[in-house]
């Protein structure tokens, strides 16, 4: 990685900041996304502490509204003029539904597309052999999508909703990569594990009770973004795409998450909520 450029959107704990410190150890330069600005210079002097040589940076970004991930893209293309690899991580589960001022179900615009239009943004500078890395998770298999009732009208959970958004990004993966067909960029996404991070801090009761006694028993975030490293650099990763990994291993998601015409709608639906043409 001696050299590259690699962005990350959530990068200031959990499995995105472990991966950005294992990728800056191997030589990358990391440009990567954090909602508070502490936050981000602590990220950004650890970073800085574990790779001197490379310019490391980091963008403010809110992934709550079109707009401000559209602000985020820009942010980023000005700070990566050229981008090895592209990791889609920041996500969030809502205890509540909540719907965004775009109209948008939280859970599915911070996790899903806040992937589809930040990487549409910087598509420009990806490299030609770039790779596009991007967090999903088993949770996905609980995942179904109606395009009916995307605001989730109908019978909100958390898990619910953050299952269906994991479901999304396999989905899109799957129709990223097959977009990318005759290039050398690749796209592929990944199961962490269960893995002790902040994820889940804002819930509260019940919810919180649970998800605090099952941290207890997770992985370390060194070892849930273990995959992700791997597909960021490994040579054993070169040419893969389009699959869903876990454990440095192609693993079949459930049945709705291989359905390539659920892919191409989500795709078409994404472009369209997004407000404009994708350019593959």
């Amino acid at each position: 990685m001696q050299g590259k450029t690699v962005v990350i959107t959530g990068a200031t704990s959990g499995i995105g900041a472990a991966a950005a410190l294992a990728l800056a150890r191997e030589g990358a330069r990391i440009v990567f996304t954090a909602r508070d600005e502490a936050k981000a210079n602590a990220t950004l002097a650890e970073l800085t502490r574990t790779n001197p040589d490379a310019a490391h940076d980091f963008v403010l970004a809110d992934f709550t509204t079109l707009a401000a991930m559209r602000e985020a893209g820009r942010a980023l293309l000005a700070k990566a003029r050229r981008i090895d690899v592209l990791v889609n991580n920041a996500g969030a589960i809502f205890q509540s539904r909540e719907l965004t001022s775009d109209g948008l179900e939280k859970t599915f615009a911070v996790n899903h597309m806040a992937y589809f239009v930040v990487t549409e943004a910087l598509r420009p500078a990806l490299a030609p052999d770039a790779r596009i890395v991007s967090t999903a998770s088993g949770a996905h298999a609980t995942g179904r999508l109606d395009f009916d009732d995307l605001p989730l009208d109908r019978g909100y959970s958390a898990l619910r909703a953050y299952g269906r958004s994991k479901l999304c990004n396999i989905l899109w993966t799957r129709e990223l990569a097959r977009r990318l067909e005759g290039t050398r960029i690749t796209a592929n996404c990944f199961h962490p594990g269960g893995v002790n991070t902040r994820f889940g801090d804002n819930m509260t009761g019940l919810a919180g009770a649970a998800f605090g006694l099952i941290k207890r028993f997770m992985l370390t975030p060194e070892q849930g973004a273990d995959t992700l490293v791997w597909l960021a650099s490994s040579s054993d990763a070169e040419g893969l795409s389009g699959g869903y990994f876990a454990k440095r291993r192609l693993t079949q998601p459930s049945a709705a998450a291989q359905d390539d015409a659920a892919a191409r709608r989500l795709w078409k639906v994404s472009e369209r909520l997004a407000g404009a043409t994708a350019r593959v």
